[in-house]
Protein backbone atom coordinates (compact mmCIF):
# COMPACT_ATOMS: atom_id res chain seq x y z
CA UNK A 1 0.00 0.00 0.00
CA UNK A 2 1.09 3.57 -0.65
CA UNK A 3 2.46 5.39 2.39
CA UNK A 4 0.35 8.19 3.83
CA UNK A 5 2.58 11.26 3.87
CA UNK A 6 1.08 14.43 5.34
CA UNK A 7 2.58 17.85 4.72
CA UNK A 8 1.36 20.07 7.58
CA UNK A 9 1.54 23.84 8.03
CA UNK A 10 1.04 25.81 11.25
CA UNK A 11 0.90 29.63 11.29
CA UNK A 12 -1.72 30.53 13.88
CA UNK A 13 0.38 32.94 15.95
CA UNK A 14 4.12 33.64 15.99
CA UNK A 15 5.66 30.43 14.63
CA UNK A 16 5.87 29.51 10.95
CA UNK A 17 6.10 25.72 10.97
CA UNK A 18 6.08 22.89 8.42
CA UNK A 19 6.31 19.15 9.00
CA UNK A 20 6.15 15.83 7.15
CA UNK A 21 4.55 12.82 8.85
CA UNK A 22 4.55 9.31 7.38
CA UNK A 23 1.83 6.80 8.30
CA UNK A 24 0.80 8.72 11.40
CA UNK A 25 3.91 8.03 13.47
CA UNK A 26 7.15 8.59 11.56
CA UNK A 27 8.17 12.24 11.66
CA UNK A 28 10.28 12.89 8.57
CA UNK A 29 10.73 16.62 9.16
CA UNK A 30 9.61 19.29 11.60
CA UNK A 31 10.84 22.84 11.02
CA UNK A 32 9.81 25.84 13.12
CA UNK A 33 10.72 29.47 12.46
CA UNK A 34 9.92 31.45 15.62
CA UNK A 35 9.25 35.18 15.80
CA UNK A 36 9.92 35.63 19.53
CA UNK A 37 12.85 38.00 19.06
CA UNK A 38 10.82 40.15 16.64
CA UNK A 39 7.98 40.63 19.14
CA UNK A 40 10.09 41.21 22.26
CA UNK A 41 10.10 44.99 21.91
CA UNK A 42 6.28 44.96 22.04
CA UNK A 43 6.13 42.78 25.16
CA UNK A 44 3.85 40.34 23.32
CA UNK A 45 2.75 39.24 19.87
CA UNK A 46 2.01 42.15 17.52
CA UNK A 47 -0.56 40.69 15.07
CA UNK A 48 0.26 42.79 12.00
CA UNK A 49 3.97 42.04 12.34
CA UNK A 50 3.24 38.33 12.85
CA UNK A 51 1.28 38.16 9.58
CA UNK A 52 4.02 39.98 7.67
CA UNK A 53 6.71 37.66 9.02
CA UNK A 54 4.66 34.57 8.14
CA UNK A 55 4.43 35.87 4.58
CA UNK A 56 8.20 36.39 4.49
CA UNK A 57 9.08 33.04 6.08
CA UNK A 58 6.59 30.50 4.73
CA UNK A 59 8.37 29.94 1.42
CA UNK A 60 11.82 29.39 2.95
CA UNK A 61 10.47 26.99 5.62
CA UNK A 62 8.59 25.01 2.97
CA UNK A 63 11.64 24.91 0.71
CA UNK A 64 13.82 23.69 3.57
CA UNK A 65 11.49 20.81 4.41
CA UNK A 66 10.76 19.80 0.82
CA UNK A 67 14.44 19.85 -0.15
CA UNK A 68 15.44 17.21 2.39
CA UNK A 69 17.78 14.66 0.87
CA UNK A 70 15.97 11.74 -0.70
CA UNK A 71 12.47 13.20 -0.33
CA UNK A 72 10.21 13.46 -3.38
CA UNK A 73 7.43 15.98 -2.85
CA UNK A 74 5.27 14.01 -5.30
CA UNK A 75 4.97 11.37 -2.53
CA UNK A 76 2.82 13.75 -0.44
CA UNK A 77 -0.67 12.28 -0.11
CA UNK A 78 -2.37 14.94 2.03
CA UNK A 79 -1.91 18.57 3.04
CA UNK A 80 -2.99 19.73 6.52
CA UNK A 81 -3.12 23.24 7.93
CA UNK A 82 -4.24 25.06 11.04
CA UNK A 83 -7.58 26.70 10.22
CA UNK A 84 -8.13 28.28 13.64
CA UNK A 85 -8.21 29.55 16.25
CA UNK A 86 -5.48 32.13 15.89
CA UNK A 87 -4.59 35.53 14.51
CA UNK A 88 -6.71 36.25 11.40
CA UNK A 89 -3.89 37.37 9.12
CA UNK A 90 -1.50 34.70 10.33
CA UNK A 91 -4.01 31.91 9.69
CA UNK A 92 -4.61 33.20 6.17
CA UNK A 93 -0.94 32.88 5.20
CA UNK A 94 -0.79 29.22 6.17
CA UNK A 95 -4.16 28.45 4.59
CA UNK A 96 -3.21 30.04 1.27
CA UNK A 97 0.02 28.06 1.14
CA UNK A 98 -1.73 24.79 2.02
CA UNK A 99 -4.50 25.31 -0.53
CA UNK A 100 -1.99 26.11 -3.27
CA UNK A 101 0.05 22.97 -2.58
CA UNK A 102 -3.07 20.81 -2.27
CA UNK A 103 -4.37 22.02 -5.61
CA UNK A 104 -0.99 21.76 -7.34
CA UNK A 105 -0.43 18.16 -6.17
CA UNK A 106 -4.14 17.29 -6.49
CA UNK A 107 -4.21 15.76 -2.99
CA UNK A 108 -6.82 16.10 -0.20
CA UNK A 109 -6.77 19.05 2.21
CA UNK A 110 -7.40 18.83 5.97
CA UNK A 111 -8.40 21.89 8.03
CA UNK A 112 -7.19 21.20 11.59
CA UNK A 113 -8.23 22.87 14.83
CA UNK A 114 -5.16 24.30 16.56
CA UNK A 115 -6.10 22.93 20.00
CA UNK A 116 -6.82 19.50 18.56
CA UNK A 117 -3.21 19.58 17.41
CA UNK A 118 -1.97 20.40 20.92
CA UNK A 119 -4.05 17.56 22.35
CA UNK A 120 -3.02 14.94 19.80
CA UNK A 121 0.66 15.94 20.06
CA UNK A 122 0.65 13.66 23.10
CA UNK A 123 0.37 10.68 20.79
CA UNK A 124 4.03 11.16 19.92
CA UNK A 125 4.48 9.75 23.45
CA UNK A 126 1.65 7.24 23.84
CA UNK A 127 -1.41 6.08 21.92
CA UNK A 128 -4.58 7.50 23.47
CA UNK A 129 -6.87 5.47 25.72
CA UNK A 130 -10.43 6.76 26.00
CA UNK A 131 -12.19 8.35 27.74
CA UNK A 132 -9.47 10.89 28.43
CA UNK A 133 -9.12 14.36 29.90
CA UNK A 134 -7.04 16.92 28.03
CA UNK A 135 -5.67 19.88 29.98
CA UNK A 136 -5.08 22.61 27.38
CA UNK A 137 -2.91 25.45 28.69
CA UNK A 138 -1.36 28.28 26.70
CA UNK A 139 -1.12 32.04 26.44
CA UNK A 140 -4.62 32.23 24.99
CA UNK A 141 -6.38 29.09 26.24
CA UNK A 142 -7.03 27.32 29.51
CA UNK A 143 -9.54 24.52 29.08
CA UNK A 144 -10.41 21.12 30.50
CA UNK A 145 -11.53 19.08 27.50
CA UNK A 146 -13.16 15.67 27.87
CA UNK A 147 -12.85 13.16 25.02
CA UNK A 148 -15.11 10.13 25.45
CA UNK A 149 -14.08 8.97 21.96
CA UNK A 150 -11.56 10.07 19.31
CA UNK A 151 -12.17 13.63 18.09
CA UNK A 152 -15.25 14.17 20.24
CA UNK A 153 -14.34 17.23 22.30
CA UNK A 154 -16.35 18.56 25.23
CA UNK A 155 -15.20 21.69 27.04
CA UNK A 156 -16.02 20.86 30.64
CA UNK A 157 -14.23 23.81 32.20
CA UNK A 158 -12.42 26.93 31.02
CA UNK A 159 -11.06 30.19 32.35
CA UNK A 160 -13.64 32.89 32.88
CA UNK A 161 -11.05 35.60 32.17
CA UNK A 162 -7.28 35.39 31.60
CA UNK A 163 -5.65 32.24 30.30
CA UNK A 164 -2.95 30.79 32.56
CA UNK A 165 -0.14 31.74 30.17
CA UNK A 166 -1.48 35.26 29.80
CA UNK A 167 -1.70 35.66 33.59
CA UNK A 168 1.86 34.41 34.08
CA UNK A 169 3.12 36.82 31.42
CA UNK A 170 1.43 39.78 33.13
CA UNK A 171 2.88 38.88 36.53
CA UNK A 172 6.30 38.48 34.91
CA UNK A 173 5.99 41.93 33.31
CA UNK A 174 5.21 43.44 36.71
CA UNK A 175 8.32 41.71 38.07
CA UNK A 176 10.45 43.21 35.30
CA UNK A 177 11.12 39.88 33.60
CA UNK A 178 11.59 39.83 29.81
CA UNK A 179 9.15 38.42 27.24
CA UNK A 180 8.03 35.65 27.11
CA UNK A 181 7.31 36.05 30.80
CA UNK A 182 6.06 32.58 31.63
CA UNK A 183 9.28 31.05 30.30
CA UNK A 184 11.41 33.32 32.50
CA UNK A 185 9.26 32.62 35.56
CA UNK A 186 9.96 28.93 34.99
CA UNK A 187 13.70 29.59 34.69
CA UNK A 188 14.10 31.54 37.93
CA UNK A 189 11.98 29.20 40.08
CA UNK A 190 14.20 26.12 39.66
CA UNK A 191 16.22 26.82 42.80
CA UNK A 192 15.33 24.94 46.02
CA UNK A 193 14.05 26.66 49.16
CA UNK A 194 12.39 29.66 47.50
CA UNK A 195 9.94 31.15 50.00
CA UNK A 196 6.38 31.40 48.72
CA UNK A 197 3.79 34.03 49.63
CA UNK A 198 0.34 33.06 50.99
CA UNK A 199 -2.31 33.85 48.38
CA UNK A 200 -6.11 33.62 48.34
CA UNK A 201 -7.84 30.91 46.34
CA UNK A 202 -10.23 31.72 43.50
CA UNK A 203 -13.78 30.57 44.24
CA UNK A 204 -15.19 29.51 40.87
CA UNK A 205 -18.13 27.09 40.54
CA UNK A 206 -17.99 23.83 38.61
CA UNK A 207 -14.94 23.01 36.56
CA UNK A 208 -14.28 26.60 35.45
CA UNK A 209 -11.21 28.63 36.42
CA UNK A 210 -10.33 32.25 37.02
CA UNK A 211 -6.92 33.89 36.97
CA UNK A 212 -7.66 37.59 36.60
CA UNK A 213 -8.39 38.35 40.27
CA UNK A 214 -5.40 36.42 41.56
CA UNK A 215 -3.16 38.00 38.91
CA UNK A 216 -4.35 41.50 39.85
CA UNK A 217 -3.84 40.78 43.56
CA UNK A 218 -0.26 39.67 42.89
CA UNK A 219 0.49 42.70 40.72
CA UNK A 220 -0.83 45.05 43.43
CA UNK A 221 1.41 43.33 45.99
CA UNK A 222 4.40 43.62 43.64
CA UNK A 223 3.79 47.30 42.90
CA UNK A 224 3.37 48.05 46.61
CA UNK A 225 6.69 46.42 47.48
CA UNK A 226 8.45 48.11 44.57
CA UNK A 227 7.17 51.49 45.74
CA UNK A 228 8.50 50.78 49.23
CA UNK A 229 11.91 49.81 47.77
CA UNK A 230 12.56 52.73 45.42
CA UNK A 231 10.99 51.01 42.43
CA UNK A 232 12.90 47.74 42.61
CA UNK A 233 12.60 44.31 44.16
CA UNK A 234 15.45 42.22 45.58
CA UNK A 235 16.14 39.14 43.41
CA UNK A 236 14.91 36.81 46.15
CA UNK A 237 11.56 38.60 46.31
CA UNK A 238 11.22 38.39 42.52
CA UNK A 239 11.72 34.63 42.80
CA UNK A 240 9.22 34.42 45.68
CA UNK A 241 6.52 36.22 43.72
CA UNK A 242 7.27 34.20 40.59
CA UNK A 243 7.03 30.83 42.33
CA UNK A 244 3.93 31.90 44.27
CA UNK A 245 2.17 32.86 41.04
CA UNK A 246 3.24 29.66 39.29
CA UNK A 247 2.14 27.50 42.21
CA UNK A 248 -1.22 29.22 42.73
CA UNK A 249 -2.14 29.14 39.04
CA UNK A 250 -1.14 25.51 38.49
CA UNK A 251 -2.72 24.18 41.68
CA UNK A 252 -6.06 25.79 40.81
CA UNK A 253 -5.91 24.05 37.44
CA UNK A 254 -5.07 20.66 38.93
CA UNK A 255 -7.74 21.03 41.63
CA UNK A 256 -10.40 21.35 38.92
CA UNK A 257 -8.86 18.52 36.88
CA UNK A 258 -9.03 16.25 39.91
CA UNK A 259 -12.69 17.09 40.56
CA UNK A 260 -13.54 16.37 36.92
CA UNK A 261 -11.59 13.11 37.00
CA UNK A 262 -13.58 12.01 40.06
CA UNK A 263 -16.89 12.89 38.39
CA UNK A 264 -16.29 11.17 35.02
CA UNK A 265 -14.52 8.01 33.88
CA UNK A 266 -10.99 8.92 32.77
CA UNK A 267 -8.35 6.42 31.63
CA UNK A 268 -5.74 8.98 30.67
CA UNK A 269 -4.87 12.63 31.31
CA UNK A 270 -2.89 14.51 28.66
CA UNK A 271 -1.51 18.04 28.69
CA UNK A 272 -1.17 20.32 25.68
CA UNK A 273 -0.22 23.89 24.83
CA UNK A 274 2.77 26.12 25.45
CA UNK A 275 2.36 26.12 29.25
CA UNK A 276 2.68 22.31 29.24
CA UNK A 277 6.43 23.03 29.08
CA UNK A 278 6.26 24.54 32.58
CA UNK A 279 8.45 22.53 34.96
CA UNK A 280 6.20 22.96 37.99
CA UNK A 281 3.13 21.74 36.08
CA UNK A 282 4.99 18.74 34.62
CA UNK A 283 6.17 17.75 38.11
CA UNK A 284 2.97 18.40 40.02
CA UNK A 285 0.57 16.64 37.67
CA UNK A 286 2.34 13.34 38.29
CA UNK A 287 2.37 13.97 42.04
CA UNK A 288 -1.33 14.81 42.10
CA UNK A 289 -2.37 11.58 40.37
CA UNK A 290 0.01 8.92 41.74
CA UNK A 291 -2.58 6.12 41.49
CA UNK A 292 -3.90 6.87 38.02
CA UNK A 293 -5.18 7.63 35.54
CA UNK A 294 -2.18 7.38 33.23
CA UNK A 295 -0.48 10.76 32.73
CA UNK A 296 0.93 11.69 29.31
CA UNK A 297 2.98 14.86 28.83
CA UNK A 298 4.27 15.92 25.40
CA UNK A 299 8.01 16.22 24.79
CA UNK A 300 9.32 19.76 25.15
CA UNK A 301 9.87 20.10 21.39
CA UNK A 302 6.14 19.54 20.88
CA UNK A 303 4.76 21.94 23.51
CA UNK A 304 5.06 25.19 21.57
CA UNK A 305 3.26 25.70 18.26
CA UNK A 306 4.55 23.34 15.58
CA UNK A 307 3.29 21.55 12.50
CA UNK A 308 4.01 18.01 13.72
CA UNK A 309 1.02 18.24 16.07
CA UNK A 310 -1.17 19.42 13.18
CA UNK A 311 -0.06 16.44 11.11
CA UNK A 312 -0.77 14.05 13.99
CA UNK A 313 -4.32 15.35 14.38
CA UNK A 314 -4.80 15.32 10.60
CA UNK A 315 -3.85 11.63 10.52
CA UNK A 316 -6.87 10.81 12.67
CA UNK A 317 -9.10 13.10 10.64
CA UNK A 318 -8.11 11.30 7.44
CA UNK A 319 -9.05 7.97 9.00
CA UNK A 320 -12.43 9.46 9.98
CA UNK A 321 -13.02 10.96 6.54
CA UNK A 322 -12.91 14.53 7.86
CA UNK A 323 -11.45 16.17 4.75
CA UNK A 324 -11.93 19.81 3.76
CA UNK A 325 -12.81 21.60 0.52
CA UNK A 326 -10.47 24.17 -1.00
CA UNK A 327 -13.14 26.74 -0.18
CA UNK A 328 -12.86 26.30 3.60
CA UNK A 329 -12.53 29.51 5.61
CA UNK A 330 -10.12 30.11 8.47
CA UNK A 331 -11.91 30.91 11.73
CA UNK A 332 -9.95 32.94 14.32
CA UNK A 333 -12.45 32.20 17.14
CA UNK A 334 -13.12 28.57 16.30
CA UNK A 335 -14.76 26.40 18.98
CA UNK A 336 -13.19 22.98 19.51
CA UNK A 337 -16.44 21.52 20.82
CA UNK A 338 -17.89 21.74 17.32
CA UNK A 339 -15.10 19.61 15.85
CA UNK A 340 -15.85 16.06 14.74
CA UNK A 341 -18.98 14.23 15.79
CA UNK A 342 -20.95 15.59 18.74
CA UNK A 343 -21.34 13.27 21.68
CA UNK A 344 -23.37 14.10 24.75
CA UNK A 345 -22.05 12.91 28.09
CA UNK A 346 -24.81 11.12 29.97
Amino acid sequence: MKDEIILAIESSCDETAVSLLRNGNELLANSVNTQIEDHKRFGGVYPELASRLHLENITSVLQYVLSLKGFDYHSITHVAVTGGPGLPGALQIGAMAAKTISQYLNVPLIDVHHLAGHIYANEFVHEFRYPLLAIVVSGGNTELVYLPRPFEFHIMGETEDDAIGEALDKVARALGLPYPGGVHIDKITQEPNIQTIPLPKANVPGYDLSYSGLKSHLIRMIEKEKKENNGTLPPERVKSFALSAEKAFVEQLLDKAEILKNDHPVKMIVVGGGVSANSYLRKRIRERFPNGPEIVIPPLWCTTDNAAMIAKAAHHMIQMGLLSPLSFNTRPNRDIEKEGKKYRIQ
